[in-house]
């Protein structure tokens, strides 16, 4: 009995403690978790639902309600009528003759304006014009000329061509301006009448071809390297073998094209 009273004591004093001590939250619990449903869902929501068997004890009225429907005014209900509403559905679609009639005229419509419907026409919005003609001459059609034309037509026609014509006759060269004592390859090509390829003149000395092609490369056309040919003593000499063949016309320069242009 001495030592059983020491620890009720102590059991009493532990049991007053703890019943003092603040409680320990729950930190797992989070922020809200303790509410069943949240408070903007459950505020508002009025009375629960009645159970399914439930009997209601409203009463019905024996006539039902009328409703007098508003008067329109003037202009509120133009244009409501679904032919002036895009996209809306004619109430009377017609008969198949309407629709036939209709699919036709659209037909005729796309071929005459190449797929283009038809425009309301007014002074201030002309209709397009309607193109039928191919763009293809038929000048090669016999029939297509003999109608519009006819051997006087044609017998005149050429006389008026020839009184259009006119012959340039020839004349100098003109000197180049500002005194250029370069030589002028034109009168040099007038100067002579052999063809290309004719040796004229001798030429000596150890790969001539190859020393010509890889001169000739210097030059952008064949008019400068025979310029160059000239200025250098060509055609009696040759210094850069620019001409192999001996035929006074350097890295294959033709002199036909300037023999042509005055005959």
């Amino acid at each position: 009995m001495r030592h059983a009273l020491p620890a009720t004591l102590c059991l009493t004093t532990l049991l007053g403690l703890a019943a003092c001590a603040p409680s320990i939250p729950d930190s797992a619990a989070g922020v809200g978790f303790e509410n069943t449903q949240p408070q903007p869902y459950t505020t508002g929501l009025g009375a629960p639902l009645p159970p399914p068997d439930a009997v209601s004890t409203e009463t019905l009225p024996d006539q039902p309600f009328s409703v007098t429907p508003a008067t329109p005014t003037p202009g509120s209900v133009q244009g409501a009528s679904s032919g002036n509403v895009p996209g809306a559905i004619p109430s009377d679609p017609g008969t198949s003759d309407d629709i036939a009639a209709d699919t036709a005229a659209a037909l005729a419509a796309a071929r005459a304006n190449s797929g283009v419907l038809p425009v309301e026409a007014s002074p201030t919005n002309a209709a397009p014009e309607t193109y039928t003609s191919t763009g293809i001459s038929d000048e090669n059609d016999f029939q297509a000329v003999a109608s519009r034309e006819s051997i006087a037509s044609d017998a005149q026609r050429l006389a008026q061509q020839r009184s259009q014509f006119e012959v340039i006759t020839p004349t100098a060269v003109p000197g180049r301006p500002g005194g250029s004592s370069d030589p002028n390859i034109v009168q040099y090509a007038l100067s002579t009448n052999h063809a290309r390829g004719t040796r004229m003149y001798t030429r000596s000395g150890i790969n001539l071809a190859s020393r010509a092609q890889r001169n000739c490369a210097k030059y952008s056309s064949a008019d400068l390297a025979q310029t160059d040919f000239l200025a250098r003593g060509g055609p009696d000499r040759d210094r850069l073998s620019l001409d192999p063949d001996g035929d006074g016309y350097a890295c294959g320069w033709d002199p036909a094209p300037f023999r042509k242009a005055v005959n």
